[in-house]
């Protein structure tokens, strides 16, 4: 377990894989942390890379510091758990929020980026999905875990999905009770924020965008939008993937993530 102190707020964070292999950056989901968003990817992107996992100001182990968050700051955070880790760069992944974190990075620190992975997540808020949203604010406000369980795992599953894996969202829910209701409004409400896509241009880095079929959050039209938006993107859709698509479809997921990166790095040779 280890921390770094960026700009007064503590940061955790952990390394997988070989000291010598290419860095890969990993930002998760808004309800999710480090410790659980990856278990599926960790083993099999650390046999080559040198895997960073860590939480945002407001996640998991990091510090849950009061007051608005915003992009800018998360991508600030991670330019400088970076620099005290004396990574130059790296290749940056991020699913839904930290796909959100990620392009907000890419934006800031085009420098740093060696590649861009963008999982199930958006440039900009639609109405739909802004109400979305702020009811899971008020779920939240309401201070009942269950509750606040009930109006995300939804959206956030494919139907297929929720079927056949009552157990697991069973146990789910032992986790949103541990959940730092505040911190997490604070993430959402900065998700709120997000408005990307007319600087989306202005990402040089090759990027591989990932969009799950049934993904009802943040679904096929937004990754169409980071498609047209992003000069060097591609862009691959899980057939049968909720929004969860790292874990609905692993075996895929990492594979496309693999060869993008393995493509990625011999057009750097």
């Amino acid at each position: 377990m280890a921390f770094c102190e960026i700009d007064g707020t503590k940061i955790f964070y952990e390394w997988h894989g070989p000291d010598d292999g290419p860095v890969l950056v990993l930002n998760n989901g808004v309800i999710m942390n480090a410790a659980t968003s990856w278990i599926f990817q960790t083993e099999a992107f650390s046999q080559e890379y040198r895997v960073l996992q860590y939480d945002c100001r407001g996640q998991g182990q990091s510090d849950h510091p009061p007051g608005l968050y915003s992009m800018e700051q998360h991508a600030a955070d991670l330019a400088g758990l970076l620099e005290e880790l004396n990574v130059e760069a790296a290749h940056i992944a991020g699913i839904s929020y930290g796909g959100e974190v990620a392009q907000a990075f890419a934006l800031a620190y085009p420098q740093r980026v060696e590649s861009l992975i963008l999982c199930d997540t958006v440039s900009e808020v639609g109405p739909e999905l802004e109400l979305v949203v702020l009811s899971w604010i008020d779920a939240l406000k309401s201070g009942d875990p269950l509750m606040f369980f009930h109006v995300t795992v939804p959206w956030n599953f494919s139907p297929a999905f929720i079927a056949a894996n009552q157990p697991l969202l069973e146990d789910a829910k032992k986790r949103y009770a541990q959940l730092d209701f505040p911190a997490v409004q604070a993430l959402c409400e900065c998700f709120l924020q997000v408005d990307f896509t007319s600087r989306l241009g202005k990402i040089t880095a090759p990027t591989c965008i990932i969009a799950g079929e049934q993904d009802l959050l943040k679904g096929l039209r937004y990754a169409e939008i980071l498609k047209r938006g992003i000069p060097q993107a591609e862009l691959h859709v899980l057939e049968g993937a909720g929004h969860a698509s790292c874990w609905e479809r692993p075996q895929e997921f990492n594979a496309l993530i693999l060869d993008f990166l393995g493509r990625t790095r011999e057009r750097d040779l």
